[in-house]
């Protein structure tokens, strides 16, 4: 997420430190009734969300950013990291129970096709009036799983994120790069989530 903000950042000459403060706020605010959680548990029209936040970004600009379509065009950088995607693929195919927490700004940037081959459970914090780093969001989510949460490792690039889910009991891992958090994952789940350099044939996913 931090890439596509940062391209949009510098094709809209946007101050980077704005984006910064702004998720900074978002997430280690214990402020449920900012414009942020409220577009996240669907109590904000995302239309609405959109100019707030084309306000905020426009902030020191000479010609202010456009609200229309802004969410879309936001996560239009968004890259698929391939070596994640396959590595949840591979977990999935060796019996691990696998699911997706997501904090929605109105759906964009969702590509839902793969999920029903990725994920067994998915938890959208817009649909279920629940947001990361709420405690519970995570508990909904293993409930879904069928997992209790200690038995759960969550994966998230923000910290706060991260530490909403040790507070329910589950093991935690700050992304980062699929060369720091694959390791990590193999060493909980106890299973080899990459392909051996002397397979042959494509990677999963690939």
């Amino acid at each position: 997420m931090g890439g596509a903000f940062a391209a949009f950042s510098l094709e809209h000459g946007v101050d980077p430190a704005v984006f910064q403060r702004v998720i900074r706020e978002a997430y280690g605010s214990a402020d449920a009734e900012g414009m942020i959680p409220m577009v996240e548990t669907g109590r904000l029209p995302p239309e609405e969300f959109e100019v707030w936040l084309a306000g905020v970004l426009s902030e020191g600009l000479e010609r202010a950013v456009d609200p229309r379509g802004l969410r879309d065009r936001l996560f239009s950088g968004l890259l698929e990291d391939e070596r994640m995607t396959a590595a949840v693929r591979r977990a999935r195919r060796a019996g691990v129970r696998t699911g997706l927490v997501s904090n929605s700004w109105g759906g964009a940037a969702y590509r839902r096709e793969s999920w029903g081959e990725l994920f067994d459970a998915v938890v959208i914090s817009e649909e279920v009036g629940l947001r990361k780093p709420d405690p519970r969001i995570y508990r909904l989510a293993a409930a879904r799983l069928g997992v209790p949460p200690p038995d759960c490792v969550f994966v998230d690039d923000l910290l706060p994120n991260v530490e909403g889910a040790r507070a329910t009991g589950m093991a935690g891992i700050v992304h980062r790069s699929a060369e720091f958090t694959i390791p990590r994952l193999e060493a909980f789940l106890g299973v080899a989530l990459e392909a051996d350099p002397g397979e042959g044939g494509p990677a999963p996913g690939g």
